[in-house]
């Protein structure tokens, strides 16, 4: 099968929602000392803007939640609790494009 143009710019994104969510948790598990998941999460709440993303992330990552089990279905992704998996536990910077790689992928199949 042959990868797409809009194949790979999801797969991109995915990497690079990878690569630059963990750049930043792995600096700042690496500065808190020890604080683990409490820490990261009493920094969400250090400010407006703060609390800002993480709202909009959250919301964002509920309706993902919602939709994906209907939308893996309907194209024939197989496994689509892995996405939610990974949103939850990586980043849903890369489990959405990710995602989205495979629903291309699975459509391209269906033809």
């Amino acid at each position: 099968m042959r990868t797409t143009t809009r194949q790979t710019l999801y797969l991109t994104l995915a990497i690079a929602g990878l690569a630059s969510t963990w750049y930043h948790n792995l600096h700042f598990m690496a500065a808190s000392d020890g604080g683990g998941l409490l820490a990261f999460v009493q920094a969400l709440d250090v400010n407006h803007a703060t609390r800002s993303i993480s709202w909009d992330i959250t919301f964002a990552f509920l309706a993902f939640a919602l939709w994906l089990p209907f939308e893996a279905r309907r194209t024939g992704v197989r496994h689509w609790w892995l996405f939610l998996l990974l949103g939850g536990a990586i980043a849903f910077a890369f489990s959405f494009p990710l995602f989205l790689f495979f629903r291309e992928r699975a459509l391209a199949r269906a033809g």
